[in-house]
């Protein structure tokens, strides 16, 4: 009897578990696309098509479909080198939609109507000093 009403209590958590632990690595792969971004950015001569294709190649390592995700790059952004002083830098930002497999459609059938189904965006950017 108490195992009917623990099992399940059981298994959502272990699947929680599983879920939180698939989004965390995700995250850490979109963080290093848009780090690895940022740094073939900034050096002299590099194309935006070149850079695209350094993010989605490093996605693509840890990334099931990393040609949904959306990148977006800024090279006349600045930053702070100290005090008032700014240099001019590249910025690489990485939007992907992420959609948990069980949890997100458990939320569906619990909450009806609700944007609980829908994949949400990670984001990530990183910026660097041009070279």
């Amino acid at each position: 009897m108490e195992a009917a009403f623990v099992l399940p209590l059981l298994l959502f958590v272990s699947v929680a578990i599983i879920e939180f632990g698939r989004a965390f690595q995700t995250w850490q792969v979109v963080t290093n696309a848009a780090r690895e971004g940022a740094r073939v950015a900034v050096l002299p001569g590099m194309t935006g098509d070149v850079i695209r294709t350094r993010v989605q190649d490093y996605m693509q390592m840890g990334i099931t479909s990393p040609g949904s995700a959306t990148i977006t790059i800024d090279r006349a952004t600045t930053v702070s080198i100290g005090g008032a002083a700014t240099a001019s830098a590249s910025r690489v930002q990485v939007d992907y939609p992420f959609t948990f497999i069980v949890l997100q459609p458990l939320g569906e059938l619990l909450v009806r109507g609700s944007t609980v189904g829908n994949a949400f965006t990670m984001r990530s950017a990183a910026i660097m000093r041009n070279e």
